[in-house]
C-alpha cells in the first residue's frame, strides 16, 4: 500500500495515533504547517478525528480515506472502495469533490463550550456524553434543541443493538443476554431480567475496556491490555507487525495457509474467549451474542472460539454459556430503538 502512494504522491510522512483525539491533534498541526492533503487510514471515528482537525485549522488541507475499519458508514456514503488497497488506488485520479458537513456545539463536563465537526449522520464520536447527559435528566435539552414536540430520548449504538436482537434477533426470548460487538474496536451491552443495564453513568457493557494484561499497553480509556486492543481492528497493523490493516485481510491469509496470520488471529480469539468466559462468570447469561463487522468471519471466528471456551469457561452443573452470531446486521440498532422508543411510549 505504501508503495502505491509513493508512486502516486511521492514522499510523504506517516503518523500514527495512540489515544483519543490524536488524529485530530496531528491533522490540526499537520495541516496548520501548510500540508495540502491529509490522508486518514483507519475507521469513522479516525476520519472523524482527521476532519475534525483539518476544519479546526481552517487551513486549505484536503482529506483522503484509505478504510480500514468495519464500519464504513463514510466510505459507503461516498461510494468508495471497500479495501484499503483499492482506496489507495482510487486516490491517484486526483479528483476532489465537496461533502456536507455539519457541527454540534455542546458543554462539556468541565463547563466549557466546544464545538466537534462530522462527516456523515451515523456517528460524531459524542454518544458517551450524549448519554450520560440524557440519563442524567437533560434529555429535555435535546428535546427543546431540536425543536421536538415530544421528548427526544438517546441510546447508545450497543446498547440499542441488543434490545434489536434480543427483540427480533438472535437472543429473541431471553432475558439475560450480553452483546459484544468487534470491529474497529469493542462495544457492547448487558440484558439482565429483560431489562437494559445502563449503569450509574450509561456506561455497562463496554467490554472492550475489560483488561486481559494488567501490563500491557493502554485503550483510549486507559485500561492496560484490553480487550479492544487484543482484537479491535484498530490494534491490527501493531499486533501483526504492520503486515495487516484489515482483520478481513488477516482472516483471508490466515484461511489461505499463512502461519504468521494464523498466530496473530488465533491469539486474538483466544483472547476474546477468555473475556467472554470472565464475562459469563460476572453476568452468567443464556446467550452471547457476537456482532459487528469482524463477526462476519463466520466459522472462521466461531469454531475456534468454541474450541477455546472448551479449555476456559466454568460450567456448572455441565452448562455452557451458547455464542452466537448477531442476526440483523446493520438494522440490529435502528430495530431496537424502535423498541426503546416502544417500551418508553408504552410506560
Amino acid at each position: 500500500m505504501a508503495s502505491e502512494l509513493r508512486t502516486h504522491f511521492g514522499a510523504f510522512a506517516v503518523e500514527f495515533t495512540s489515544g483519543r483525539d490524536d488524529g485530530r491533534r496531528l491533522a490540526r498541526e499537520s495541516a496548520g504547517k501548510g500540508t495540502k492533503l491529509i490522508i486518514a487510514c483507519g475507521g469513522d471515528g479516525t476520519i472523524s478525528e482527521v476532519a475534525n482537525g483539518i476544519l479546526e485549522s481552517n487551513e486549505p488541507a484536503e482529506l483522503g480515506i484509505l478504510p480500514s475499519g468495519t464500519g464504513g458508514d463514510f466510505r459507503r456514503t461516498l461510494k468508495l472502495p471497500a479495501n484499503t488497497l483499492g482506496a489507495a488506488r482510487a486516490l491517484k485520479d486526483g479528483r476532489s469533490r465537496l461533502i456536507d458537513v455539519g457541527r454540534v456545539g455542546f458543554v462539556n463536563h468541565g463547563g466549557k463550550h466546544e464545538n466537534r465537526f462530522f462527516v456523515n449522520v451515523a456517528s460524531f464520536g459524542l454518544s458517551p456524553d450524549v448519554l450520560k447527559r440524557s440519563s442524567a435528566g437533560d434529555a429535555g435539552k435535546w428535546t427543546a434543541a431540536l425543536g421536538a414536540s415530544t421528548p427526544v430520548r438517546v441510546l447508545n449504538d450497543a446498547h440499542a443493538a441488543l434490545l434489536g436482537e434480543a427483540w427480533t434477533g438472535a437472543a429473541a426470548g431471553c432475558a439475560e443476554v450480553v452483546l459484544l460487538t468487534l470491529g474497529t474496536g469493542v462495544g457492547g451491552a448487558i440484558l439482565s431480567g429483560g431489562r437494559l443495564v445502563l449503569g450509574a453513568t450509561g456506561r455497562a457493557g463496554h467490554w472492550g475496556h475489560v483488561s486481559l494484561d494488567p501490563d500491557g499497553p493502554p485503550s483510549i480509556t486507559g485500561m492496560p491490555g484490553s480487550l479492544e486492543g487484543a482484537i479491535g481492528n484498530y490494534s491490527l497493523a501493531a499486533r501483526s507487525e504492520g503486515r495487516f490493516t484489515e482483520t478481513r485481510a488477516l482472516v483471508e491469509a490466515h484461511l489461505a495457509g499463512d502461519a504468521a496470520a494464523t498466530r496473530v488471529w488465533r491469539r486474538s480469539v483466544r483472547c476474546l474467549a477468555v473475556a467472554i468466559a470472565s464475562i459469563a462468570n460476572a453476568v452468567d447469561p443464556e446467550r452471547v451474542v457476537v456482532g459487528g463487522g469482524i463477526a462476519r468471519a463466520g466459522a472462521a471466528l466461531f469454531d475456534p472460539l468454541a474450541a477455546e471456551l472448551d479449555t476456559v469457561e466454568w460450567r456448572p452443573l455441565g452448562r455452557r454459556v451458547r455464542v452466537l452470531p448477531a442476526a440483523l446486521g446493520d438494522l440490529a440498532g435502528a430495530i431496537g430503538a424502535a423498541r426503546a422508543a416502544l417500551g418508553a411510549a408504552e410506560s
